[in-house]
């Protein structure tokens, strides 16, 4: 006797036993339920898995974070992010070379400048013979096909740790515009394929696409970090530059992590002032701004797994409370997931390995 469904029109309601029993006139459980929809069946085998994946991360969506640091044939491990480094120009071109073997297209440099170049106007960002032009020199000359991503911000030459420019403990906006500019000229003179503000002044990507244009270099792109959260998970980020603000902090130039509107105002602002792909950062706590940042531009979307992300799966490998691997694939392939076209994130050497 073929059984029909008790909800009359409703496949998917599974029927008592008790009531086929009765319809069926059998007095012995049937085998087995002719269920027309089983979605299980295309998660029964490894192989059946990987050719119905709707998220596909691979090395190519990563861009590696390197922090940078003066000297030769020397690297000094981050205590707050167990495995990360900073590294001498040289070995850090030994490791962007690894890694681009290896798939991943880009290196995003981040330089830790010795205290005594710091200065309220970060003067020795524009030194054409600084560490950070220096290393783009070197990667570029080493490794030509690798995709070299430079950070725009005062910060780290700043002796005050602020994004922009700090007069009567205010955070100038427009004062700060020229001296952004001057920076990612700088490093598109070293080399830089991508220049990626981070500061959040208002103007400030329009400021920096004229700039680069008027002195010849409009092929240089600019990624922008348009959603740029005021965020508690940015703390071993500023032990590894030692960057952090000296006083007072950055609420008034980074957004609130209660504002989901005003990261698509910032987007579109800086899509229309010629930023040619945008960034949410962090990524973790932000997965629902990513897939609305996706929805609302036409540009490539990258999104920042930052390093207090990072440093939460590493403290709870190293109690044996979660397996890292398969913990910080799961987070990146939600940041996929979420619309993210570019990952940033210091698990894309480990992940390369294992995606291979």
């Amino acid at each position: 006797m073929r059984l029909e469904w008790l909800s009359g029109k409703d496949p998917m309601t599974i029927p008592k036993i008790s009531k086929i029993k009765e319809l069926s006139g059998n007095q012995e459980a049937p085998q087995r339920l002719r269920l027309s929809q089983r979605p299980r069946r295309n998660r029964k085998s490894d192989a059946l898995r990987r050719l119905v994946s709707e998220t596909h991360l691979t090395p190519s969506n990563f861009v590696l974070p390197l922090f940078i640091m003066g000297g030769r044939e020397n690297k000094q491990p981050v205590a707050s992010m167990t495995g990360v480094y900073r590294w001498t120009t040289d070995l850090a071109v030994k490791k962007a070379r690894e890694i681009y073997s290896a798939g991943v297209p880009a290196v995003a440099l981040f330089p830790c400048i010795e205290e005594h170049l710091k200065d309220s106007e970060a003067t020795e960002a524009l030194n054409p013979n600084g560490l950070l032009q220096s290393t783009i020199k070197a990667l570029k000359d080493a490794i030509p096909g690798l995709l070299v991503i430079t950070d725009v911000a005062m910060d780290p030459y700043s002796s005050d740790g602020h994004d922009g420019l700090v007069r009567d403990a205010q955070i100038l906006n427009d004062e700060s515009l020229e001296i952004l500019a001057a920076m990612a000229v700088s490093q598109a003179q070293a080399g830089a394929d991508l220049v990626a503000p981070s500061d959040m002044m208002d103007g400030r990507i329009g400021f920096i696409r004229s700039a680069l244009d008027d002195r010849g270099f409009q092929e240089t792109g600019i990624l922008s970090y348009a959603v740029k959260y005021a965020s508690a998970f940015y703390g071993p980020f500023r032990d590894a530059l030692d960057s952090a603000p000296k006083s007072g902090d950055k609420k008034t130039y980074q957004m609130d992590p209660a504002n989901r509107r005003e990261a698509l105002r910032e987007v579109k602002l800086d899509v229309c002032e010629g930023a040619d792909i945008v960034m949410v950062k962090p990524a973790l706590a932000y997965l629902d701004i990513i897939t609305q940042v996706r929805a609302a531009v036409e540009v490539p979307v990258a999104a920042y797994n930052v390093s207090g992300e990072y440093a939460m799966i590493k403290a709870a490998a190293e109690k044996g409370w979660l397996d890292e691997k398969a913990a910080a694939l799961e987070m990146l392939l939600s940041i996929k997931r979420a619309g993210a076209d570019i990952v940033f994130s210091y698990f894309a050497d480990d992940l390369t390995r294992l995606l291979s």
